[in-house]
């Protein structure tokens, strides 16, 4: 594994009590920190690339390494979207807006 990597270590939480744990790490990590996440989770290959999508880290994809512990690389990115706290394959629900003035008229 990459040296200088914040790691998360998933041991053998699956899929959304995974992401849980990832999303309390990542929200308080500086942008650009790379992290890995260590899990037995057999689809995190699939869910972590699609939370990071969903939310703007950037998918680094799967570490190579001698162990049975699966790894994957992420980077934090300033610009991602919050997730909901409890909810982390969900984004936090938006403030309400004030509606804006109402359309012009068509002539």
């Amino acid at each position: 594994m990459g040296a200088g990597a914040y790691i998360v270590d998933g041991g053998r939480l699956q899929c959304a009590r995974l992401l849980i744990l990832l999303q309390r790490h990542v929200r308080v990590l500086a942008s650009g920190t790379l992290v890995h996440v260590r899990t037995h989770d057999p689809v995190a290959g699939i869910d972590l690339p699609a939370w990071c999508h969903m939310t703007g880290h950037l998918w680094l994809g799967a570490v190579p390494d001698d162990t049975a512990t699966a790894t994957y690389a992420i980077q934090v990115s300033a610009a991602a979207v919050p997730t909901h706290p409890q909810r982390p394959w969900r984004l936090q629900p938006q403030a309400a807006q004030p509606p804006g003035p109402p359309p012009e008229p068509i002539a």
